[in-house]
């Protein structure tokens, strides 16, 4: 099942001598369980892209497709509730509450959607992230490694159709950037969790089922899934 397709997406800045095309007819698809990483240099537009994937800023047009619903067909109050539900995020800079326990964190967008915690799926993924013993310091106590396994199991606990990965070891020192990849890896197959990852880091992007390249706002590579 494809659980993520775009069609012609395009985004375009400005106009006129000061117009800039960041998307370019941009087409993809994503299977379920895929783990998939988009490359691309600074400036290729991959950024935009995940962007427009996560319904966090609309396209000039084109669609995105998450689990057969057209996003940008929904009003934004719409889209936000969707994209609590459905669109799990991590990003380089973690993006934890300060204030809140490494438990706390994990659970918050669950209680802010208003559901029931599923106590033994949320308990699992903390173990399988290593952070058991950890549940009650706050993101001030943490390294950066266990503060960027701590925003992925946030993002695997909502169980969410897909998970958009930011530059997640943007911030990271190279042996911890493993280490965390390996985890996000490993724990997207135990929970068979659907990610796309962006990344400049070749690397990196070894690790992943599948590479799209994206080169000027064009993907040139990759881009639709066997299925």
């Amino acid at each position: 099942m494809k659980v993520l397709k775009t069609d012609a997406l395009t985004k375009i800045y400005g106009e006129g001598e000061n117009k800039v095309t960041a998307l370019d007819n941009a087409n993809l698809s994503v299977t379920q369980g895929e783990f998939v990483a988009i490359v691309g240099t600074s400036g290729s537009g991959k950024s935009t892209l995940l962007h427009m994937l996560g319904g966090l800023d609309r396209p000039t047009s084109g669609k995105v497709f998450v689990e057969n619903q057209d996003i940008f067909s929904l009003k934004d109050e719409a889209l936000t509730i969707f994209r609590r539900r459905k669109i799990g995020f991590v990003f380089q800079s973690f993006n934890l509450v300060p204030t809140l326990n490494v438990y706390e964190n994990i659970v918050f967008p669950i209680q802010l959607d208003g559901n029931d915690i599923d106590a033994e799926f949320v308990g699992e993924v903390i173990r399988s992230l290593g952070l058991k013993n950890m549940q009650n310091r706050l993101p001030n106590q943490l390294s950066g490694g266990q503060q960027q396994r701590v925003a992925i199991a946030r993002a695997l606990a909502a169980k969410p159709a897909i998970i958009l990965a930011d530059e997640p070891t943007g911030n990271l020192d190279s042996r911890t950037s493993q280490d965390v990849l390996s985890l996000l890896k490993v724990t997207g197959q135990k929970f068979s969790q659907t990610i796309v990852m962006i990344t400049h880091n070749e690397a990196i992007a070894q690790m992943a089922d599948r590479i799209i390249r994206i080169e000027d706002g064009r993907i040139i590579k990759g881009g639709e899934s066997d299925e």
